[in-house]
């Protein structure tokens, strides 16, 4: 499935309950849901380390209202 993101996202108020460290960005962009309704504008990312099966990777996500889940990404590409 091709879900269209171009950026990972994290939910902004799982940022505010873990504590996660945001910065602004230098420009900002809106976030629009799958049935094209607008959901917000996007001005800061969150610095995050993932691992999966043992392997670490540095990312960038962007911080908005996902509401239900915690974070998203595009895995296709």
């Amino acid at each position: 499935m091709d879900s269209g993101c171009t950026h990972m996202g994290i939910d902004k108020q799982l940022v505010k309950n873990k504590r996660i460290q945001m910065r602004p960005i230098n420009f900002s962009f809106e976030v629009f849901n799958v049935d094209g309704t607008k959901n917000g504008e996007v001005t800061k990312v969150a610095s995050l380390e993932i691992e999966i099966n043992r392997h670490k990777e540095q990312l960038e996500a962007v911080v908005t209202d996902l509401n239900s889940i915690d974070m998203f990404w595009d895995m296709i590409g």
